[in-house]
């Protein structure tokens, strides 16, 4: 069987990086957020695409936009969806179906700054993240199960949701 144009690219790259590990290690593309009105936010990639985010009405927004953090989720579900896709395709495995469902539960009191009765903070972050995987193909249940963990256990998405990272912040105060 002859092997797909992705599957031929990501024996490439794997090879490049293989010989130059460092060639890997990158800036990833910053995204900017600006503020319009209320909460409404409207946020860039540097080629020049957006989206738009705001919050739900009892929080103060018009509810017509996605909330930043299924945004989030959605990332996540995409992430690991490509992840388990190039999991297959360096296996040779040909998938006729993949989807992955993200999930979280959240506190919205976090968002807000509230404190619980003992005066410790609610933590604005999602308390789960669960990644529903459902696929098919041309290889065994087994193999398919851990093409999924694999991607999942690979998606940088996934794996920044799952720990808890220090965040840096420079703040710059406009005049």
């Amino acid at each position: 069987m002859a092997k797909s144009e992705t599957a031929s690219a990501l024996e490439r790259v794997r090879a490049i990086y293989e010989r130059r590990p460092g060639s890997a290690v990158h800036a990833d593309s910053p995204a900017t957020a600006i503020w319009q009105q209320g909460l409404r936010v409207v946020t860039t990639h540097p080629s020049g695409r957006s989206v738009i985010s705001d919050m739900p009405v009892e929080f103060g927004g018009t509810g017509t936009e996605i909330t930043p953090g299924w945004y989030s989720r959605a990332g996540a579900a995409a992430c690991a969806a490509t992840c388990i896709a190039i999991a297959a395709e360096l296996r040779g495995v040909t998938l006729r179906v993949l989807e992955v469902t993200a999930e979280s539960r959240s506190d919205g009191r976090g968002v807000l700054g509230m404190h619980e009765a003992d005066g410790h903070p609610v933590d604005a972050a999602p308390t789960v993240l669960r990644l529903r995987v459902k696929l098919a193909g041309n290889a065994e249940g087994a193999v398919l199960e851990d093409l999924a963990r694999q991607g999942c256990g690979c998606s940088p998405v996934a794996r920044a949701l799952a720990r808890k990272n220090e965040i840096g912040l420079e703040i710059v105060v406009a005049r």
